[in-house]
């Protein structure tokens, strides 16, 4: 199965793995699933790190490389993305959560998430 993570598992899986749960750490381990990164998550990083938010005080950089070094697999934004927002019910206001649901359901991905709002949005998205 592709899964692609959500900003915050992200960041717990490079940085403090330990805020995963058991299950959510299995999928992750597991040789059956292709583990997948979006460039707005990169790039929500870089921003939020540039407000001062401090749940976002890592290099990007750093963690791009890492995780490229850890075999996960770098999904790009297309325009096709970007336009799959337009049909998404109004559940959460946050550009970047909208994107990678917008992005999970057209490229037929499970997105994993910590954010209650996130889950709510119809199609592959689970809460961990």
């Amino acid at each position: 199965m592709k899964l692609l993570l959500d900003t915050h598992l992200l960041l717990w899986a490079a940085g403090t793995p330990k805020r995963l749960s058991a299950a959510t750490r299995k999928m992750i381990e597991s040789a059956d699933n292709t583990l997948c990164f979006s460039v707005a998550s990169i790039w929500e990083v870089v921003i939020k790190r540039g407000l001062g938010r401090p749940d976002f005080q890592v290099d990007a950089n750093l963690l791009r490389r890492g995780l490229l070094d850890n075999g996960y697999a770098e999904l790009l934004i297309t325009g096709a993305h970007v336009l799959a927002m337009e049909g998404l019910p109004s559940i959460h206001k946050d550009p970047f959560d909208r994107l990678l649901v917008a992005q999970a359901t057209a490229e037929g991905m499970t997105l994993l998430t910590a954010d209650s709002n996130v889950a709510l949005y119809p199609g592959p998205i689970r809460k961990v």
